[in-house]
């Protein structure tokens, strides 16, 4: 795979996003940035409803997307999101879109999808709730009724269904699928 990539794995919270980055990080020789990274500063100090949540959130990841326009053009930075088609979520990518401009890198939007008992099945694993990641399963379904994943139009797109691949091969698959690519 070419370096100088910035790979977005987007999925619906408890698809397995993060456990599957932690093993494709090393594959692709990337560096991982968590979208609860950026996120858990303002949950732990802020409700969701406090208008400075919303501007920490904001101000932490323009911080880190500036640092990361400005690294080493050889770096390849992998991020994880649950984004759904809606316009809010449509206008979230773009900023993934502006930093690959900005570093003048390759963008690969990874879509993970599974089964809805799957994924409820390890949304409420009790590793999650530890790291402050959402854990119930009436708002998973709700979204997923509502919305499709955002599949991001103009850019590279690798769709894997993880319901029953582990994460061991889903990594492997996506890094495999990747280096194919480019």
């Amino acid at each position: 795979m070419s370096a100088n990539t910035i790979v977005h794995i987007n999925g619906w919270p408890g698809t397995g996003k993060l456990t599957i980055a932690r093993l494709l990080a090393p594959l692709l020789g990337a560096k991982l940035v968590d979208n609860h990274t950026l996120i858990n500063p303002a949950e732990m100090l802020f409700s969701r409803r406090d208008p400075l949540y919303r501007s920490l959130r904001g101000e932490i990841r323009t911080l880190v997307f500036d640092h990361i326009a400005r690294a080493d053009v050889a770096a390849t930075f992998i991020f994880t999101d649950a984004l759904s088609d809606d316009d809010y979520d449509t206008r979230q990518f773009e900023a993934y879109r502006e930093l690959a401009g900005r570093r003048n890198a390759r963008l690969v939007a990874v879509v993970l999808d599974c089964s809805e008992e799957e994924n409820l099945r390890r949304l409420v694993l009790p590793a999650r709730a530890e790291r402050l990641k959402l854990v119930n399963p009436d708002i998973v379904s709700g979204l997923r009724a509502k919305h499709l994943l955002l599949r991001p139009k103009d850019c590279e797109i690798v769709g894997l269904d993880v319901t029953a691949l582990s994460a061991e091969e889903a990594a492997a698959e996506i890094a495999r699928r990747l280096a194919k690519a480019s």
